[in-house]
């Protein structure tokens, strides 16, 4: 069935603040607008997720984590609100697309441009971690692209984010292909460096981008991989970089990051004092985040608000009036 036919009610229909103008997107998770504040004309990207059960402490999380990124790397966080049916997510709207979208468009990309998106991807992370934030999703597809400016590269989607603050990471979350090793091994109960698998992530963003393909598959391989043989492959590190694809400084540093032992992979500060990293670099780019790390601004919903929003959110379907 299609998903706007499951839909118990269009929530932006007489909506005070936000007009509809198109759906975006849709899946297990909920659905997404495309809508435009009435008073700005700003549009925003709405996400909408069915009250009761599904308003569960991950997304308390994620809302609250993601409410606190101020970055002009991050997509932000505006707002949440209520309908008789769902949860409503208001965040910046980005307009160019996801970099994996890019990159095929393209058939690849020169190594100066995947340069220029990981210099851009890590400052971001860098920014997210000082924030007390490990993102745990990161990848090609959830790595925006503001085209209006450069294009200016915008990390999106905290579902699977921890704050300092949360419990210690010990879940098999992310996606697939970007798992860090101790991440595959936390089945067993282990738990992991949150942030330094986030790294291991821009690690395969990088070889991706590059390589155009992911480290952990084989030419060989049937289009859908068996997920024990790739978390195998992850692992045990089994990948090479083909050779005179990139160039020697580059292929030093994926093999930097692709470091199974997570206490011996780079921090983000060491990747920014690689010399491929630094390459065309702009001046004051790696001090910048010590300026931008600070509180939300007062004007944002507060946190009282949103927990309040969220309770009601999380009352079932059948009780809501």
């Amino acid at each position: 069935m299609d998903e706007r036919a499951r839909r118990l009610e269009e929530p932006l229909d007489n909506h005070p603040l936000y007009r509809k103008l198109k759906d975006l997107n849709s899946g297990a998770f909920g659905f997404v607008q495309l809508a435009e504040d009435k008073e700005t004309h700003e549009k925003v990207a709405i996400k909408f997720l069915l009250r009761g059960s599904k308003i569960n402490r991950n997304v308390q999380r994620e809302i609250l984590n993601h409410r606190k990124l101020l970055h002009h790397h991050v997509v932000r966080f505006k707002r949440v609100f209520l309908t008789r049916c769902y949860l409503g997510i208001v965040l910046e709207y980005v307009a160019g697309g996801d970099l994996l979208t890019y990159i095929q468009q393209r058939n690849g990309i020169r190594e100066d441009v995947g340069r220029w998106f990981f210099q851009q991807l890590v400052i971001g992370l860098d920014y997210i971690h000082q924030m007390g934030v490990a993102n745990r999703d990161i990848k090609l597809e959830n790595t925006l692209l503001d085209e209006r400016k450069w294009p200016l590269v915008k990390i999106c989607d905290f579902g699977y984010s921890k704050g300092d603050v949360d419990s210690i990471p010990k879940s098999l979350v992310g996606t697939r292909p970007y798992l860090a090793p101790e991440v595959v091994c936390c089945v067993k109960g282990k738990p992991y460096d949150g942030k330094k698998a986030d790294i291991w992530s821009c690690g395969v963003v990088l070889y991706v981008m590059l390589i155009g393909a992911y480290p952990f598959d084989r030419p060989g391989d049937p289009k859908e991989v068996d997920s024990q043989v790739m978390l195998s492959r992850i692992v045990n590190v089994d990948y090479e970089v083909p050779e005179g694809v990139v160039s020697k400084q580059c292929e030093d540093l994926i093999r930097k990051i692709l470091q199974k032992d997570a206490s011996k992979r780079p921090t983000i500060a060491e990747i920014q004092e690689d010399p491929w990293y630094q390459k065309n670099l702009p001046e004051g780019a790696t001090q910048m985040n010590s300026l931008l790390v600070r509180q939300p601004d007062e004007e944002l919903q507060s946190e009282s608000e949103i927990l309040a929003i969220l309770e009601q959110a999380r009352v079932p379907l059948a009780l809501v009036d």
